[in-house]
């Protein structure tokens, strides 16, 4: 069975105005992490631009993001490449390879911070 730690913090918090998105344990736990993507050349391995970045699903849509435990730890860099706002010469097929990669190194760090149980 697996069990996903997946707790919502506090409310909405607002700097200057604009609202921001809830964040729970596993959104938090991309802080300071080091890019699992690491899409060559592009990665610029700042673990301090890391943010949990959603990866493309069926359940994604338009204004619909993926569940959070479909997701890799990614620098600003790799996650622009993935929403497609940083263009590339990499195939489709290259960045897949990249964010399947991506997806099971940060599986396996989340279970081992005990944010994802298997009994």
């Amino acid at each position: 069975m697996l069990r996903i730690m997946c707790k919502r913090s506090s409310p909405n918090s607002s700097i200057s105005g604009l609202r921001m998105a809830k964040q729970n344990k596993i959104t938090k736990s991309a802080r300071d992490e080091e890019c699992t993507l690491q899409i060559f050349p592009y990665c610029n391995q700042d673990p301090a631009t890391t943010v949990l970045a959603h990866l493309p699903c069926e359940d994604k849509g338009m204004a619909k993001k993926s569940p959070d435990w479909w997701s890799a730890y990614a620098c600003s860099t790799c996650h622009g490449i993935i929403d497609g706002h940083i263009k590339t010469d990499l195939s489709q097929e290259e960045i897949n390879k990249c964010m399947m990669r991506g997806k099971y190194r940060t599986m396996k760090r989340m279970i081992e911070k005990g944010l994802i149980k298997i009994d």
